[in-house]
């Protein structure tokens, strides 16, 4: 199963929503990817902390492999980094990876990383983290696929952005990704008790958008999270967001 992160807009969470999903799936014993294809690493970060540092192969230097067409170049798996948590590894993002998206759209190596992820059948779940922008790597991440989800922070801009998105999102499955499917939009950083972030949900639905019924509140605890490089259930197992994001895996699981 492979499922991928993304809104256009930045500051909705995705990378927190990854790297808590993942580290969710892991600890329930399924054998757990993150590709981060953001050049800001940030998921990288979250689950690799001051190890990031120290990776000698990144996703950078995989396609840097492909530019070069090198005859024996390593194999997708050596590219994957193990994490401090069992079963979860990832494919660890890279700042080179700016530089190297015009070369890789100009040579039309969109499908290196459905190739790749096909050949890594070690791992039974993937999730791909994305930048916030409609580039090379989120239309890679796409086609590889088999899910989008969609984090939604409630307001106005977000609003305006998953319009965009979800027209995006159907141009990929009609021209490259026919299985390609929305898996839902995820409420997040909500506060019941806003008119705004109510409303706006229930407009959201009025207009039959696939809102999930697992939401996930505003916390400060998140950021403790991030800078102890711990998801959520690894830091707090019994905090209010940790349950929360058990209760949305669970919903995507079945």
């Amino acid at each position: 199963m492979r499922r991928v992160v993304f809104n256009q807009k930045g500051g909705v969470g995705k990378s927190t929503i990854t790297c808590n999903l993942a580290a969710i799936s892991a600890a329930r014993g399924r054998r757990t990817l993150v590709v981060d294809l953001d050049p800001q690493a940030n998921a990288s970060r979250y689950l690799l902390g001051a190890a990031l540092d120290e990776q000698k192969k990144t996703l950078a230097h995989f396609f840097d492999d492909i530019l070069a067409y090198k005859m024996f170049a390593d194999k997708p798996g050596a590219y994957v980094a193990s994490t401090p948590f069992a079963n979860l590894s990832v494919l660890p993002s890279d700042p080179r990876l700016e530089e190297l998206q015009v070369k890789l759209e100009s040579r039309y190596k969109m499908y290196k990383l459905r190739e790749a992820l096909d050949s890594l059948k070690e791992f039974d779940e993937i999730f791909i983290d994305t930048p916030p922008a409609m580039n090379f790597f989120t239309r890679s991440a796409l086609i590889a696929t088999d899910t989008c989800l969609i984090p939604f922070d409630c307001d106005a801009f977000s609003r305006r952005a998953l319009y965009s998105l979800m027209d995006n999102v159907r141009e990929i499955q009609s021209d490259h990704n026919r299985s390609l499917r929305v898996e839902g939009i995820v409420i997040n950083h909500y506060q019941a008790r806003a008119n705004l972030p109510v409303r706006m949900v229930e407009e959201l639905r009025a207009e039959g958008l696939p809102v999930l019924e697992a939401f996930l509140s505003a916390s400060i605890k998140i950021r403790e999270s991030h800078q102890q490089a711990l998801p959520m259930i690894h830091l707090d197992p019994r905090h209010k967001l940790s349950l929360e994001f058990e209760a949305l895996y669970s919903l995507l699981a079945g």
